[in-house]
């Protein structure tokens, strides 16, 4: 019997990409390969990169660099370039580092086990397409390997909003639904390997239009209900959505589906107008402070995060401040900022930057007062009984650690419980960036 081969996958960037590095490892498990957690003793290394963070071309280049001397030591290891950067460079990786065995975009993943094959016959591979077969029905069969108690599902990819400062839709494509059908498919399989929590994930989640087995398509939430009746799972998470895709269904879904969770990523950018609209985001910080209210008169429990780009073209003291303000209103469980950062093709990069010190205060500001909020609110869960699904143990003996229903991180000393288990903990101590509690 052969000896497997070893495949070293490192994962940038969004969920969606853990996801894809699952697949691809699967994909490549029918060739001979097997996980391994180092790329020293690699027979394949493949970086799933990620193009939303700044410079994110050049650390790729760096990586790629540092696997010079793996190369030279092992001139069979095979080397490739998946993901969004991917898409985005395509021939010039291979132009820039000629080690460069295999690129594929996150559209043509399922075609791995046909590249790979290439490269062991001294070819070069490179797939950048946009294929009209369905990647995901390419590769449905997963083996059946017992799981964690939660689990990242792909049902939605791309994105047709056009952000001024995004990539997505240069490197993802055009809106596209998977069909409800391989979707429960999918979450009952994952159930039965024991995942009780799933995340559903799109570049634009709540824009979801899957085709139903009616023929008609269904929208987020009623996909959603479908999979409240899968026996075995007891919670539903989904990201990252738009607020112009937040439907009346969805609202209510969060005040009537109890395996919804109470958490809900749900992105601004900016809380000035004049800034959305230079950033092509279609709503007003008026009509997105109205959506939060809906939200929470369906769900009152209901934990906010976000994302907010600072520093972006023309951004003036004036704009800044109306971030600011939002921020105030809407009062943040966990809220993601950023330094407005330059993609080539964007029609954000020809415009006038912010002057990169005044950039950095802006954030560091902005981040000062997302992790007030962030603390008052971990330490408002003092005292508080919130449902934990355990899922490692923790650093300490008799320990384990989970997620409450509002995405905190919680752990529990000498735990009566096991991986997979939901049980209701009790908070008694509030961290920086964990609960402390115990089973009530």
């Amino acid at each position: 019997m052969s000896t497997p081969k070893k495949l070293f996958i490192k994962t940038y960037g969004c969920q969606m990409n853990v996801y894809d590095s699952e697949r691809m490892a699967e994909a490549l498990g029918g060739q001979g390969y097997v996980e391994t957690s180092t790329p020293d003793d690699a027979d394949m290394i493949l970086l799933n990169t990620c193009h939303i963070r700044e410079k994110a071309a050049e650390k790729v280049y760096s990586e790629l660099g540092r696997f010079k001397g793996l190369k030279a030591a092992n001139p069979d290891l095979k080397i490739g370039v998946a993901g969004c950067v991917a898409q985005a460079e395509g021939q010039e990786i291979m132009r820039r580092q000629p080690m460069v065995d295999l690129v594929v975009g996150p559209q043509s993943y399922h075609r791995l086990p046909e590249m790979e094959a290439r490269t062991q016959a001294g070819e070069k591979a490179l797939d950048t397409d946009f294929p009209e077969e369905d990647k995901f029905e390419k590769l449905k069969n997963r083996p059946k390997a017992q799981r964690g108690p939660t689990a990242f599902l792909t049902v939605q990819e791309g994105c047709d909003k056009f952000c001024a400062f995004c990539v997505v839709p240069y490197t993802r494509g055009a809106e596209v639904s998977r069909p409800v059908d391989r979707i429960l498919t999918e979450a009952r399989d994952l159930v039965e390997r024991g995942v009780r929590e799933i995340t559903l994930l799109g570049q634009n989640v709540n824009a979801y239009h899957g085709a139903g087995p009616d023929g008609a398509d269904y929208t987020l939430a009623r996909l959603i209900w479908d999979l409240d009746k899968v026996d075995g799972l007891e919670r539903i998470r989904f990201t990252t959505s738009h607020p112009n895709d937040m439907t009346d269904d969805l609202i209510e879904a969060h005040g009537t589906c109890s395996k919804l969770m109470p958490y809900l990523h749900l992105p601004v950018q900016s809380g000035s107008d004049r800034i959305l609209k230079r950033m092509n985001r279609s709503h007003t910080a008026e009509s997105y402070l109205r959506l939060i209210e809906r939200i929470r008169a369906a769900r009152p429990d209901i934990l906010m995060s976000g994302d907010f780009i600072v520093g972006f073209p023309e951004e003036t003291e004036e704009d800044f401040q109306a971030t600011l303000d939002l921020v105030e209103e809407v009062n943040y469980g966990y809220a993601y900022s950023f330094k407005y950062s330059t993609r080539p093709g964007t029609p954000a990069a020809e415009r006038a930057q912010v002057d990169p010190a005044q950039a950095d205060d802006r954030l560091q500001r902005l981040q000062s007062l997302i992790t007030r909020q962030q603390r008052a609110i971990q330490d408002s869960m003092v005292g508080r009984t919130v449902n934990v699904l355990f899922e490692k143990p923790g650093r300490r003996p008799g320990q384990m650690g989970g997620k409450s229903d509002y995405l905190h991180a919680v752990h529990v000393d000498d735990a009566p419980v096991k991986v997979g288990d939901i049980a209701p903990v009790r908070i008694v101590e509030a961290a920086a960036n964990s609960l402390a509690g115990v089973i009530d």
